[in-house]
């Protein structure tokens, strides 16, 4: 979701007086602007103020690509690339910011976009998007309920229901395990901003949370099975990240719009901490 606020002056980063690439909290900052400018893009499309280009231009990107929508013409996405890349060989990580980003947008409610959105959100919770990365759809446990061994019991029965019935329907069909490409996948390590009180990033904690525990208590295999599969779908496996570095937002936040939003991300004064979570075994 799009800050309410589309002017990079004053709504943005402007804190960063210079760009520590090694700098967690920079490189989060920049990330999240560079998403805002895909919205604004969008919005200047619709005939507003060309508001865009400084959510780029003050980290030193230009637009490499606009990436538009063949069904309404909707720009969702955008490719950025560094102006002023480091000369071959240069090792100071002060200057190794990215040469490339792509930068996708969310939902956009506006009249213009909404119908196409929509349609492509109710993608997402069928698990049939498969042109660009959809999000983590899923109840949201962590938020359903503040009691861990009623979230740890609904978990595991999920786990073992779904590895069940997964390994009894490649049973019937003679069908064998797929797990190959979720293995290979572990070797990129995305980083995730989540922030607990929104419900449709939150899981993205229980869901590594659990992975652990189940690893932790000798139900590693059960849980590997459970994660590539669905109930609804065995025959199609679901996309999960095997793989990622998680960064969980800790300051108060008052309601869903606040806490789906991404100002929160180049907030300066940010309460956060994060871990690497990693594939075990096969």
């Amino acid at each position: 979701m799009a800050t309410r606020y589309r002017s990079f002056n004053p709504s943005g980063p402007l804190y960063l007086t210079a760009v520590d690439w090694r700098n967690p909290d920079h490189r989060r900052s920049a990330a999240a602007s560079l998403v805002q400018g895909v919205y604004s893009q969008e919005h200047d499309r619709q005939g507003h103020q060309a508001l865009a280009p400084p959510w780029w231009d003050f980290f030193n990107f230009r637009l490499f690509r606009v990436l538009v929508d063949n069904d309404d013409r909707s720009i969702f996405g955008a490719i950025y690339e560094f102006k002023s890349p480091p000369p071959s060989g240069h090792h100071n990580p002060l200057h190794i910011p990215p040469r490339y980003v792509v930068a996708f947008r969310g939902t956009m409610t506006g009249w213009e976009t909404m119908s196409q959105d929509l349609t492509l959100d109710l993608k997402v919770i069928r698990n049939t998007l498969e042109d660009f990365n959809p999000p983590f759809i899923s109840v949201p446990i962590e938020m359903m309920t503040k009691t861990e061994i009623l979230k740890k019991g609904i978990r595991i029965l999920r786990s073992v229901t779904t590895a069940g019935v997964t390994t009894a329907l490649n049973t019937l069909r003679q069908r064998p395990q797929t797990g190959d490409w979720f293995a290979a996948l572990s070797r990129w390590i995305p980083y995730l901003f989540v922030n607990l009180s929104d419900p449709i990033s939150a899981e993205y904690v229980g869901y590594f949370k659990h992975r652990e525990w189940m690893e932790a208590n000798g139900a590693g295999a059960i849980e590997r099975i459970s994660t590539r599969n669905t109930i609804s779908g065995a025959i199609e496996s679901l996309h999960l990240l095997p793989s990622a570095y998680v960064t969980i937002y800790g300051s108060p936040v008052q309601g869903l719009g606040q806490a789906h939003g991404l100002d929160q991300w180049w907030n300066p004064n940010i309460q956060c901490w994060s871990k690497l979570h990693r594939l075990i075994g096969n």
